[in-house]
């Protein structure tokens, strides 16, 4: 594969609609072809599996299962979208990827990050080139995040579910410094902005 897959992960309200398209507006301005897609989604047999996962009526939804339909909806995403962008030379841009597994259902669930992994190479096969991680305080993401109305079935957890999932995501850019850039989400948004071009275009200027 020839193109680049850059991802954007964060706990909730840490402002990844808004920071996925700034991210988008820089890419494109570089003259590349760019896809955008999120997780779970992006195809129709994924947004419908979104359905399923997020729904608040699936309370009794079972760690493996949840997993289990995560990686579902990332398969058909790579084979059908991702896959064939990369190849085309496209520059992919993803609002969640397999990181977001290692964080909710690894750390979040209490799921072996072994059998992640192994899902991870067998179902998807690909890993991404450049992970922006927005970080903030489990409180104040979660304040975000419920005021904005009602809650699905993940947003719906306990805040210990949450700081376990920060954990894992700050462990997990910890153990990978090469792939992976930690944005202080808590900041000014402008500040934030800033910080998330200057990212991207140090990756663009490595890589070019």
């Amino acid at each position: 594969m020839t193109g680049r897959l850059i991802t954007l992960e964060g706990g909730e309200g840490a402002g990844k609609s808004t920071a996925m398209a700034f991210l988008a507006g820089r890419i494109a301005a570089r003259g590349v072809e760019l896809l955008q897609v999120r997780e779970p989604g992006g195809t129709e047999a994924g947004e419908a599996i979104r359905r399923v996962v997020l729904n608040p009526g699936h309370a009794g939804l079972c760690a493996e299962t949840e997993l289990l339909l995560m990686f579902a909806a990332r398969a058909q995403l790579v084979r059908e979208v991702i896959g064939p962008a990369l190849a085309r030379g496209a520059v992919v841009l993803s609002d969640r990827f397999t990181d977001a597994s290692f964080a909710y259902q690894g750390g979040g669930r209490g799921i072996d990050a072994g059998r992640i992994a192994e899902l991870e190479r067998w179902a998807c096969g690909i890993r991404p080139d450049l992970t922006l991680l927005l970080d903030l305080p489990v409180d104040q993401g979660l304040a975000r995040a419920r005021g904005r109305g009602p809650t699905d079935r993940i947003e719906a957890e306990r805040t210990e579910f949450f700081e376990r999932v920060r954990a894992a995501y700050r462990q997990r850019a910890a153990q990978e410094p090469a792939r992976w850039r930690v944005i202080d989400a808590s900041r000014p948004l402008d500040e934030v902005l800033v910080a998330l071009g200057t990212a991207l275009d140090a990756h663009f200027e490595a890589r070019p």
